[in-house]
């Protein structure tokens, strides 16, 4: 077990060179995804238009030698638009299974809050189960199928909220953010030569350093990070006080308590460490809690953020020794 994390610490650390070739920057939401994607998760992306986010997952799929598909969704696409439908053959005289883009390995839904409810459920099965059911016949998908569902912060005119149910099936909420001016002045000076970020992943230079069956292999190397019980003590306080605080109309459930314990071993080994530290936890309350939390209106009203609210629950609680 031991080979075994060392080599998942390697991985992890070869796959951020690699990723840096073509992504500028956003080094904390490079984590994030491959922290999603390590503990075989799925990761909500909160950005503006432009800033890689399409690029970002193109070029892990490619590190991670998995395949990839995209979805734009827009207010008239229907659930068999993702998931497929049977399509008579007039050659054969036959039904035959036509897949939709789920059946991938790693799908970005971009804009998926412009999707009706009817339509976003379509993905609810396939992100908890990893099975796919078309005219009452179900279908595996891939190991290791990852969701990275995006939103545009910004503009909500047309768009459906997703109900707490499918946001509680993401693992993080990141939140990416535009470039600092350097990142955007060397971003520039790439676009000016024949080394853009696009040329750059089409050229061959991004190394695939791993197939999808050694991906699946190597996920279970996180068992091996430890995690002492005082640490998960503290995750477990942390999830039941945003049940009872004050500001806080639905706190998070038991699942939340899950990911915040997965997603800190994953930290921990990005950090090039075998054992979690209280660090680990703080640093991924807000991605994994962010989207799980509502505030009571009167709060809200007031200006109080989510992000304030957690931070707050992080200063009451005693931090083990």
């Amino acid at each position: 077990m031991e080979n075994s994390t060392e080599k998942l610490k390697q991985v992890l650390a070869q796959a951020k060179s690699e990723i840096a070739k073509v992504i500028i920057g956003q080094d904390h939401v490079i984590d994030l995804c491959l922290i999603a994607i390590f503990t075989r998760s799925h990761v909500l992306i909160e950005g503006v238009p432009g800033v890689a986010k399409t690029l970002l997952v193109r070029t892990l799929a490619h590190i991670l030698g998995s395949h990839f598909e995209r979805i734009q969704f827009t207010p008239d696409m229907m659930p068999t638009d993702i998931t497929g439908t049977h399509v008579f053959n007039m050659k054969e005289s036959k039904f035959a299974l036509v897949k939709g883009p789920v059946f991938t390995t790693f799908l970005l839904g971009d804009e998926i809050n412009r999707a009706p409810a009817k339509t976003q459920s379509a993905l609810l099965q396939a992100m908890q189960e990893r099975t796919v059911t078309i005219d009452r016949n179900t279908h595996t998908l891939s190991e290791n199928f990852t969701v990275f569902a995006t939103q545009n912060p910004i503009e909500f005119e047309g768009t459906y909220p997703l109900p707490e149910a499918q946001k509680d099936r993401f693992l993080l909420k990141v939140n990416m953010d535009h470039p600092s001016r350097d990142e955007e002045l060397s971003l520039a000076s790439r676009m000016l030569g024949t080394s853009s970020p696009e040329e750059t992943l089409a050229s061959g230079a991004v190394e695939a350093i791993l197939t999808a069956e050694k991906l699946a292999e190597l996920r279970t190397a996180l068992t091996g990070i430890t995690i002492q019980d005082e640490l998960v003590g503290y995750i477990v306080d942390i999830i039941r006080m945003t049940r009872t605080h004050q500001s806080i109309l639905a706190g998070a459930g038991p699942r939340a308590t899950q990911a915040l314990l997965l997603a800190s071993r994953a930290h921990a080994a990005i950090q090039d460490r075998d054992f979690v530290t209280p660090d680990d936890i703080k640093a991924l309350c807000v991605p994994v809690l962010e989207h799980r939390l509502i505030l009571r209106p009167e709060y809200e009203i007031e200006g109080l953020s989510i992000i304030e609210v957690i931070r707050e629950i992080l200063s009451q609680i005693a931090v083990p020794r």
